[in-house]
């Protein structure tokens, strides 16, 4: 709170004109707030997590930090919001000012920051593709043509004013149409959602979010405690992937530090040569570990079984025979067809451990092996999704 005060205190005159604010205030009409008490409590609320204008209020009449801040003057949400609104975008730079101060002062540790993101759920409940989206556009044809002829006079005078049922419906064919001309775009998104274009079809950790992949970036913080950090980076987009966003956040963060920071630290998600290449051209070290090995069976992968068509079985790299099992269905629900080996066989090959470590129930639930596991015991691997072939 004091450093928010001491922070608004030194701003001069140039920047105030910069964000279009007059510290002198009008020559005439009613005393107003002071425009450093209305920029502290905007920015204080920023760093405490209360960000709305009716919320603010509550907070100058009850808090003692923001009675403090405004002198136990009490600005209304109107006063509050009208202030923000007008100057919104020199708000949001002056917020990225506040990170600079604080580096300047001495107050962040730029030997090390993390990376890291998180997938946030948008205001939609469902996404179409483009064939569901045409559907649902013929749909809408249909309900218009009846609300017209239902509204449709014989002779009578027109209607004043368009029904809202009818006016729901056009404004809803229009929504489907900008979706449709999206999703069939070259490089539009396959799935579009009515409610909130902008969001995206991304994998969570348990399930699938129609929403916005979030990344912030985070350096510590000088004699705050134990894992107090200063946000120095924030962005929000719609890929599911956090790889193509390192660099882009660590770019992000030195424009709002004026340096880089010696070490970037992100999770696995982040891993890439080009990433890592492009850390050390900026003088940086990256620590980031590296994707983990679902299938490290190396010369027992699936790519070096050997396929018979004549008699619809797998030669694996020891000799041994995989035949045809039956039919699967992967986590996806796609089928595919599943070829095992004996489990005696498994048991005694000079390879077991390597290629697989199942020995006794292997045979019977293929499907229920881990995943270090091939599909039966050792070689029951599943074959590509059925397509047009069944090889």
């Amino acid at each position: 709170m004091r450093f928010v005060a001491a922070f608004v205190d030194e701003l001069d005159r140039e920047t105030w004109s910069a964000m279009g604010v007059a510290l002198d205030g009008e020559a005439e009409g009613a005393p107003s707030y002071h425009p450093r008490l209305l920029l502290g409590v905007w920015l204080y609320g920023f760093m405490t997590g209360v960000r709305s204008a009716r919320k603010l209020e509550a907070a100058c009449q009850e808090q003692l930090p923001f009675l403090w801040l405004t002198a136990m003057q009490r600005p209304d949400h109107n006063t509050l919001w009208r202030f923000y609104r007008e100057h919104r975008s020199a708000l949001r730079n002056l917020i990225k000012e506040t990170v600079r101060t604080a580096v300047n002062a001495g107050l962040v540790d730029l030997a090390w920051q993390a990376v890291d993101g998180t997938k946030m759920r948008g205001n939609a409940a469902k996404a179409y593709n483009a064939s569901q989206l045409e559907h649902l556009l013929a749909k809408t044809e249909g309900e218009i043509a009846k609300l017209e002829a239902q509204n449709a006079g014989d002779g009578e005078a027109q209607v004043p004013r368009l029904p809202r049922e009818l006016s729901n419906a056009r404004s809803l064919r229009e929504r489907v149409k900008r979706a449709l001309e999206r999703s069939r775009a070259a490089k539009g998104p396959k799935q579009v959602s009515l409610t909130d274009p902008d969001a995206g079809l991304l994998k969570g950790h348990k399930s699938w979010v129609l929403g916005y992949n979030s990344q912030a970036v985070a350096s510590p913080l000088k004699g705050s405690g134990r894992g107090a950090c200063l946000i120095t980076a924030v962005d929000v987009s719609g890929k599911g992937s956090d790889n193509h966003q390192l660099v882009p956040m660590v770019d992000r963060a030195a424009a709002s530090l004026g340096e880089y920071a010696t070490v970037t630290l992100a999770d696995t998600g982040y891993h890439s040569g080009s990433n890592l290449e492009a850390l050390k051209a900026r003088g940086q070290v990256g620590v980031v570990p590296e994707i983990p090995n679902h299938n490290p069976r190396g010369a027992y992968n699936r790519e070096f079984f050997s396929y018979d068509k004549a008699t619809d079985s797998y030669l694996c790299p020891q000799g041994e025979t995989l035949r045809y099992a039956g039919r699967k269905t992967n986590r996806r629900g796609e089928p595919t067809r599943t070829y095992m080996a004996q489990a005696e066989s498994c048991r005694h090959c000079p390879a077991f451990g390597e290629c697989t470590t199942n020995w006794r129930h292997g045979a019977r639930y293929p499907s229920r092996l881990p995943r270090k596991t091939c599909g039966h015991i050792v070689c029951g691997w599943r074959a590509k999704p059925l397509r047009n072939s069944t090889s």
